[in-house]
């Protein structure tokens, strides 16, 4: 009898997580592939989601990763309030980071900015958590 092989397993992506100014709170931390839900996924099918207290969020593992480009974003969501607090409208309160270290210009990187290609081998990122207040 012949038995199918196994679908293959993904890989884990390990973020590193830098720069926290303080343990408050949690860190939100999302990885998808959906560039139109970069980088809020919310509702992005194609991601990855993972919540921890700020105290313990250093590193950031993400499990089984399918193979595909994908962009990761961190909140540190000081306030544990479920959204990214801002300053007169615009400016952010609360700690945020991108892949790549990707660049902040007047809002968000960009999908591609952020993009990391994740294969058949665990991934290892470094993130800095920024503020801009």
């Amino acid at each position: 009898m012949v038995s199918a092989a196994p679908p293959p397993a993904g890989v884990d992506v390990t973020v590193s997580v830098t720069n926290m100014r303080n343990t408050d709170g949690v860190v939100r931390a999302c990885m998808t592939r959906d560039q139109g839900h970069f980088p809020r996924c919310q509702d992005a099918a194609q991601g990855y989601r993972t919540v921890v207290p700020a105290g313990e969020a250093r590193v950031l593992v993400f499990h089984d990763v399918a193979p595909g480009t994908y962009g990761i974003a961190l909140l540190h969501d000081e306030n544990g309030n479920g959204r990214a607090d801002r300053a007169l409208g615009m400016m952010p309160r609360e700690g945020f980071g991108f892949s790549r270290d990707a660049p902040v210009h007047m809002g968000p990187p960009s999908f591609g900015d952020a993009a990391i290609h994740i294969g058949s081998s665990p991934i290892r990122q470094t993130i800095r958590m920024r503020y801009m207040l």
